[in-house]
Formats: structure tokens, sequence, C-alpha cells
């Protein structure tokens, strides 16, 4: 629609690509974690999509993950266009620390976030892990980046609390059109999700019946 609010459109965007994705979803394809996600405890984005406490992480970070994007891109175009020190140091940090190996570049918004190594297991050792590719592969640093002064310090601060405070809005702003689209989130889970879990559950009482003599 031609009249969208551009964060709408996109959170419309999201939510229908989400909503493509789910079928395909099964519990067996992402392992599991013991570990909290940051990226989905506690967020307001599941509140307002009326996604329950039980519903698998995969699901609920695929779309938690989507709508972080939509906050992480308008912070990028806002921080270029409106915040000069901060996106000249953004900019100067990436090149400083350019090259490397970067095992969450290019991921898919379900896996965007998520630990890519599994927890260690004494009995099974790895090769090697994600993390160890990514800091042997970082570029030397031969000289140090040359220090900011205190006014550029207090002027990089002072537009770090302008990006949060615009991500902030953004957030919010997203909040409220997953409420809109609460009830066909809630009806795609119901349809494709709790089957599912519900199966889970079944072979699970089943094993855990005891034999009859």
């Amino acid at each position: 629609m031609s009249g969208q609010d551009p964060v709408a459109a996109k959170a419309t965007a999201a939510v229908d690509a989400w909503l493509r994705w789910l079928p395909g979803w099964k519990p067996g394809t992402h392992r599991g974690r013991s570990r909290m996600c940051g990226r989905c405890t506690g967020s307001p984005f599941l509140v307002a999509a009326g996604l329950e406490s039980d519903t698998p992480h995969q699901v609920v970070h695929a779309l938690v993950s989507r709508m972080q994007r939509i906050i992480d891109r308008a912070v990028d175009q806002y921080t270029e266009h409106e915040l000069p020190a901060l996106h000249a140091e953004l900019t100067g940090e990436q090149l400083w620390n350019a090259g490397g190996f970067d095992p969450s570049s290019g991921l898919e918004p379900e896996y965007e976030g998520v630990d890519l190594d599994p927890e260690t297991d004494d009995d099974q050792p790895v090769l090697f892990t994600m993390a160890e590719l990514a800091e042997q592969t970082k570029p030397d640093q031969l000289l140090p980046r040359p220090p900011l002064s205190a006014v550029e310090k207090q002027r990089i601060r002072y537009e770090i609390e302008l990006a949060d405070r615009f991500a902030g809005d953004i957030g919010q702003q997203l909040c409220f059109e997953l409420a809109e689209h609460k009830p066909r989130i809630q009806a795609a889970v119901q349809r494709f999700v709790e089957p599912q879990i519900q199966l889970l559950l079944d072979e699970l009482a089943r094993h855990l019946e005891s034999p009859r003599s």
C-alpha cells in the first residue's frame, strides 16, 4: 500500500516472511540450548505477538530476529545521516578491524544471534569451533588507533544516546505493529507448531509408561 508507514510495511513483510518459513519448521532442525537467549528472553516482541513462553525457541527467535533486523537497519540509516561523529567512529572501527572470518555473517534470521558452537563436551571433543576460527583469522593490529579527544568522546556518547532512543522508538512502533498481526501469528503457531509438539509429548508419554505385567 503506497500510503503505508515504512515501519509498518517492513513489519508486515517480516511477518509474511516468518509465516512462509514456519511450515517448514521441525522440532529436530535445530539443536537444543541450555543457556538463555539474550535476544528472546523478556523480549517485548513476544508479548506483542502473543507467543507463549513454551513456544519453541527457534520459532520465536526467527520472528524476534526479523524485528531486530528492522531496528538495526533503521538505526544504521539514522546514524549515517544524522549522527556524523558516531558514524565516523563506527566506520573507522570497521575499517580497522576489516578482514578475517566472521561466522555470523550472512545467516538467515532464525539463526542470527544464536550460539554457533555447541557447548563443550569432554566425552565428545570437537576439532575446532567457529569462535576459534574467527579469532585465528583476525588480522594483526599493527598500530593503535588514534585516541579520541575529550570533546569527541562527549559527542559520541551524546550521539549514542540519540541512537539508543531512536532504536527504542522503532522497537515500540514494531510492537504495536506486531499486535495487529497477532491473530495470524497465533493461528500459524496453532496450525504448524502445536501439533508437532503434541506428537513429541505423546511419544514421550508412551516411552514413560510403566510396562504392563
